[in-house]
């Protein structure tokens, strides 16, 4: 029988935890514990994390989600960039056999190296500053990690999951789709932190797909052509790919990167290969 519900952290619990210990949230390290144990009981249950799940979490803080996590899943890896928290982490969760904190910068981590096996689960209330690209780096070069679910600031939530001629469309969006499909799970106010973050959260549940062996030049096509946005295609990208070029990958020439869909950024990989 698995502990989900044991050790749950609700504020009064982190601000004696955070008391006790004499630590101070950091600002550099963008730290907003989660401190409301219905949110952190609806994250485990959107990553659908039960008896043999292999989770990692990236920030565990306090360890709030890593008890959830480690009362549902069989094995939780933990990677903490924070050295002061440790003695609040052996306090939560070090009596705990199928938690592994380990200290160390995510964001210098390949997930593919550090976790043996396949099929894992990145659980995480991730920093606002290091969010975006721990998740598109997770996605492109971590394909042991299958499963993302990650609690993020509003505005990137929706940058993952826009589609083409959105605002927000971009090279996150075109990265997320080309590797996963995304969906924002539901919102979360900052009010459950603390401290409360200036923004609004949401929780983001990504599943990965089988990518295109062209996955990675279509990132980089992407790329080019969101850099000079405002410009046609046949000027962004004018220094990979010819009209000719552009025209045969079934894309037309005057159009800007956020009216193309991922797979049209596929297709113009595809004719770049070919000049190589």
């Amino acid at each position: 029988m698995h502990d989900f519900d044991q050790g749950l952290q609700a504020r009064s619990e982190i601000h004696s935890l955070l008391a006790e210990h004499d630590v101070t949230p950091s600002k550099a390290y963008g730290q907003n514990f989660l401190a409301d144990p219905n949110i952190v009981q609806k994250i485990v249950r959107v990553a659908d994390v039960g008896p043999g799940s292999r989770v990692v979490e990236i920030g565990p803080g306090t360890g709030a989600l890593t008890v959830a996590l480690a009362g549902a899943a069989e094995r939780v890896v933990a990677f903490e960039i924070d050295r002061g928290l440790e003695t609040i982490l052996l306090d939560t969760v070090g009596d705990r056999d199928n938690v592994d904190v380990r200290f160390g910068d995510a964001t210098a981590i390949r997930m593919s190296k550090a976790l043996d096996g396949t099929g894992w689960v990145l659980v995480a209330n991730l920093p606002y500053n290091v969010g975006t690209g721990i998740v598109l780096d997770v996605l492109q070069f971590d394909a042991n990690v299958a499963r993302l679910v990650t609690m993020v600031q509003l505005e990137v939530a929706e940058r993952l999951v826009a589609g083409p001629g959105s605002k927000t469309y971009g090279i996150p969006s075109v990265v997320t789709a080309l590797y996963g499909e995304a969906s924002i799970a539901f919102r979360v106010p900052p009010q459950v932190f603390e401290p409360a973050p200036s923004v609004e959260s949401a929780v983001v549940r990504i599943d990965r797909i089988q990518s295109d062996p062209a996955a990675g030049h279509a990132v980089e096509m992407a790329t080019i052509a969101f850099g000079q946005r405002r410009k046609m295609l046949r000027r962004s990208l004018s220094g990979v790919l010819s009209v000719d070029q552009i025209e045969a990958a079934g894309v037309d020439p005057t159009a800007r990167p956020e009216q193309l869909e991922p797979t049209a950024f596929l297709a113009l990989a595809e004719q770049g290969r070919a000049m190589r």
